[in-house]
């Protein structure tokens, strides 16, 4: 969420002001949350107070900062015609097939199914004998699969809900 407030008038400079045209609905409602869409992004705001153009931003600066600047910087972007770039509250692509990953191999040790077996349909390997298993390169990689699923069953899935505002908040 990007917080708009006043900004000051020390601050202020006519040369350098961005043109805040598409803001201009919403900062003419009554309404002090919004979702808006510019440039293909879809950005939350909020008002701090009575905003009027020229607008600021207000950081504050604690541990979420890195995220509230990358979004402001998504909005910035925006309003400059710019692309805004990727939304930091969005699951990288990475993340989202180890997720997948983890919940099949979940799926398969809730049916009795072995490591190796899981590994051999997650990987799309041949099938994998217990000799081999012993040192096998999937080995590791599986289990801490495994042992992510049983997490994200337990209860760790709520985390994916405060991706990625986790950091001991």
């Amino acid at each position: 969420m990007v917080t708009l407030t006043r900004l000051p008038d020390e601050l202020r400079d006519s040369r350098l002001t961005l043109n805040a045209g598409n803001l201009r609905t919403f900062l003419a409602s009554d309404q002090s949350d919004s979702i808006i869409e510019l440039m293909s992004a879809h950005l939350r705001l909020h008002k701090h107070g009575h905003v009027s153009e020229p607008v600021g931003v207000l950081l504050p600066l604690d541990q979420l900062f890195d995220i509230r600047a990358s979004t402001a910087l998504r909005l910035w972007r925006s309003l400059a015609g710019r692309r805004p770039g990727p939304d930091p509250g969005m699951l990288t692509p990475e993340r989202r097939n180890r997720l997948i990953l983890a919940l099949r191999a979940l799926d398969g040790r809730l049916e009795r199914v072995t490591y190796p077996e899981i590994a051999a349909a997650l990987f799309n390997t041949a099938p994998i004998s217990k000799r081999a298993w012993i040192s096998h390169e999937l080995r590791d990689q599986t289990g801490r699969l495994g042992r992510l699923g049983f997490k994200m069953m337990r209860g760790g899935y709520r985390q994916l809900l405060l991706y990625p505002y986790r950091r001991s908040v």
